[in-house]
């Protein structure tokens, strides 16, 4: 048998051997296009847990008025230089302070005439200062320092978590717990069986929520200020898809 022959005879086989498979799955997948879709059910399941902060953001801000521009950006100036001063001294190396944010607004007169233009009256100066410790006892002690070198406005007091993993595998936990409660309640109400479970997805948090304390401008001659942290809340959600029988 020649070399071309021999060629031919191998071809003709695997074309055999192809049309064979072909025949013979082709019943295998309109078996399982006919097959009808599991029966499913899927619950939703949330949990959290609470831990204690470990670092607290406070924001100040230091507030002057004046007839000019430039008399109000001066004194704010003067009096958010003494501010940053206090809080790093009371600071130290426990943390770390900076600009928040600074602005410069006209003033206008209240009482406003038909068709006139407003009038400015004066101007306001504001710049505030941010502060991060995990020294969560100096919140109170920073706050005083602040208030005594010149800030008279408080606007938030921040306490978190540096890091929720393992507080955010608790709450997890909790949920998977409640998503599998609620699908063996639902089940026994149907009368039907839990099968394996087919997918289970936890739901993205943004993080925990933090704990969180605002004030309005507050006096140089007022008291030591008490700081007492709660406990931070960080939430989970689980979904579990059951297939049943």
């Amino acid at each position: 048998m020649t070399l071309t022959a021999r060629f031919r005879n191998s071809l003709a086989l695997i074309i055999v051997a192809l049309a064979t498979t072909a025949i013979t799955a082709s019943p295998v997948r309109a078996a399982d296009s006919s097959a009808p879709p599991p029966r499913t059910i899927r619950v939703s399941g949330s949990g959290e847990t609470e831990a204690a902060p470990d670092y607290a953001t406070l924001s100040l801000a230091i507030e002057t008025h004046a007839a000019t521009a430039a008399e109000a950006a001066g004194r704010n100036g003067e009096l958010a230089q003494k501010v940053a001063d206090a809080l790093k001294a009371k600071l130290g190396d426990k943390g770390k302070t900076w600009t928040g944010g600074y602005s410069l607004y006209p003033e206008y007169a209240n009482e406003l005439r038909p068709n006139a233009k407003p009038v400015v009256v004066g101007y306001r100066a504001e710049n505030s200062i941010t502060v991060e410790t995990g020294s969560l006892d100096l919140v109170g002690p920073l706050i005083d320092a602040a208030i005594g070198a010149g800030a008279n406005r408080i606007n938030s007091l921040d306490f978190n978590l540096r890091d929720e993993t393992r507080a955010r595998s608790e709450a997890i936990a909790r949920a998977a717990h409640d998503a599998q409660a609620q699908a063996l309640a639902l089940a026994n109400a149907l009368g039907v069986k839990l099968g394996p479970i087919l997918t289970a997805t936890t739901q993205s948090e943004i993080g925990p929520r933090p704990l969180m304390m605002r004030a309005m401008a507050m006096s140089a001659t007022a008291a030591p200020t008490p700081i007492q942290p709660g406990q931070i809340t960080v939430p989970a959600t689980v979904s579990i898809t059951y297939e049943i029988q």
